[in-house]
């Protein structure tokens, strides 16, 4: 007689731990070359490339993403730290 499924297969339990030492170990890698990516953009752009995004065009529209809104934020600190605000 076979054994049930469920026996057969880890449990959720053992998944979502692989699956978060996983994303720490990438952590930690990313961090190490300086992406500048969060564990949870980190985690997204893992779930994204799992799903079939191409990972090199991905990396363009974060680079892009960066740019365009990167450039926004630092003028807002610029305005703040002349204003005598805190810098973020």
């Amino acid at each position: 007689m076979p054994s049930p499924p469920a026996a057969a297969a880890p449990s959720q339990d053992v998944k979502r731990k692989a699956a978060r030492e996983v994303i720490d170990i990438l952590f930690e890698i990313a961090t190490l070359l300086n992406t500048r990516l969060d564990r949870q953009q980190l985690s997204y752009c893992v779930s994204l490339i799992e799903n079939g995004a191409n990972p090199e065009a991905l990396a363009k529209v974060i680079l892009q993403l960066r740019e365009e809104y990167g450039a926004e934020s630092n003028e807002g600190e610029s305005d703040d730290a002349e204003a005598g605000g805190a810098p973020r």
